[in-house]
């Protein structure tokens, strides 16, 4: 996945490791068109082929934000076909990343507002800087989370939460993100990436089949009753047991040793 982006930074390494990180940090890392393009170009193949990645980590340039958001200078007199034919882009990066394969980490470095807090909670956990603040500032701009932030808010921290933090717009901090469930794990900013990376590399370690079918479960498990979600779970349950990669997790347990996974 090598790619000459405009906005975008990408770096994997031979564990399975890919580095996405939003680069326009003169513009508080905001989201252009552009990158909108390039987002959608790294996540949409991996939404049905995870090719031989095991994890991504998505970070931001600088230490003041991990995204500002849509770029407001960018839509300033934009007719409203231009603005729904650019959100429609947007639309599509976010549901490919929410949708990709492998899981998925926010290291949040700095502000996340708007479309950046949309993008953060489109991973399937969060770390963050202590000094990080989040907003969804929507509304007092006369329109409203649109790329998965008014549901995957509420399911992170509650339909209360969500209604509070959407409606009345107000920051709020990195320490109260914590606390609402809406973030995993605080860090010094010196901290952030080695933290983020170190649950990376656990998740890269492991079964890369299980691990894909394991985030398939609780994902869709989510979105339904519990006998449901029970029956998905032994679906995916059952798709591990033929793997070449449950027998080595076996083997290896015998053998006092670690496992060596190839993802078969």
């Amino acid at each position: 996945m090598e790619h000459n982006f405009e906005t975008l930074r990408t770096e994997r390494t031979a564990d399975g490791l890919l580095t996405v990180t939003l680069n326009r940090p003169a513009l508080r890392n905001a989201i252009n068109t552009q990158m909108g393009r390039e987002l959608k170009q790294v996540f949409a193949p991996l939404v049905s082929e995870p090719q031989d990645l095991r994890c991504v980590l998505v970070t931001g340039t600088g230490d003041q934000a991990f995204c500002s958001g849509a770029d407001l200078k960018e839509r300033n007199g934009m007719t409203d076909d231009a603005w729904r034919a650019q959100h429609a882009i947007f639309e599509e990066a976010f549901y490919a990343l929410m949708d990709c394969s492998v899981p998925t980490i926010a290291a949040v470095n700095g502000a996340a507002y708007a479309g950046g807090l949309e993008l953060a909670l489109a991973c399937d956990f969060i770390y963050s800087v202590r000094q990080a603040r989040f907003a969804f500032t929507e509304t007092t701009l006369g329109i409203i989370p649109g790329v998965g932030g008014t549901q995957n808010l509420q399911r992170a921290a509650g339909e209360r939460r969500a209604k509070e933090i959407i409606l009345t717009g107000k920051p709020f901090t990195a320490g109260e993100a914590h606390a609402w469930g809406i973030v995993n794990q605080l860090c010094e900013p010196n901290e952030l990436m080695p933290a983020a990376m170190e649950a990376a590399r656990a998740i890269c370690a492991n079964a890369p089949f299980a691990v894909r079918q394991a985030k398939k479960a609780i994902r869709y498990g989510t979105n339904t009753d519990l006998r449901s979600g029970l029956a998905f779970e032994i679906e995916s349950y059952n798709r591990t047991v033929v793997t070449e990669d449950r027998l080595e997790g076996v083997r290896a347990f015998a053998e006092k040793r670690k496992p060596k996974f190839a993802g078969k």
